[in-house]
């Protein structure tokens, strides 16, 4: 008996351009801490729901979101702001790094009636190499990315950016890898 390639055991999301995620992962060091702190938030099971329907109003509460958020805070390292080198949190001072625009992102949506199911918190790598957290969208129509350095809602193909892992769709306190699709990459150098 052949076993599954990588790509037979990842997730079956049959939306076209949603990601791939593969087997559990590990979680990012700066979301333990932050569970540690908020408890409540990390252990929320929401089960399989439908992605977000990506009509024009959405897309455009989706920009608007991030044009508040990235306009709201200022970028600062968390030793700057905390005095040590990773902490997720809100940015309760109007200063923050990636991931604290990213907690703020998803909060606003969540309040505006989006699933936690499909406000996922992503890990990627930039094309310089350096790590990166965004918000991953799921929608009717592929994954979207909200992201921090631009205030463009894209999707997650068209960002330049290498995907490593994500926040379960299922349980956010769970985190599965992102498997890489060879038409991702291609778009990806562009």
């Amino acid at each position: 008996m052949m076993s599954a390639t990588p790509m037979q055991k990842a997730s079956a999301d049959v939306v076209p351009g949603a990601m791939a995620t593969g087997q559990p992962t590990s979680i990012p060091v700066g979301y333990i801490e932050f569970c540690r702190r908020r408890a409540a938030e990390c252990a929320i099971r929401s089960g399989k729901s439908a992605p977000v329907l990506m009509s024009a109003a959405m897309e455009g509460k989706l920009a608007s979101v991030t044009r508040l958020v990235n306009r709201s805070i200022r970028p600062a390292s968390d030793l700057d702001v905390h005095g040590m080198m990773e902490f997720w949190s809100y940015p309760d001072s109007a200063l923050g790094d990636c991931e604290d625009y990213v907690l703020l992102k998803r909060q606003l949506l969540n309040q505006q009636g989006i699933s936690l199911s499909n406000l996922l918190i992503t890990v990627v790598r930039k094309p310089d190499g350096e790590g990166h957290a965004v918000l991953t969208v799921k929608t009717d129509k592929g994954d979207y990315v909200l992201d921090n350095l631009n205030d463009d809602v894209k999707p997650w193909s068209a960002t330049g950016y290498r995907f490593i892992k994500r926040q379960s769709s299922t349980h956010t306190g769970r985190w599965v890898a992102i498997i890489e699709h060879p038409d991702v990459l291609v778009g990806a150098v562009d």
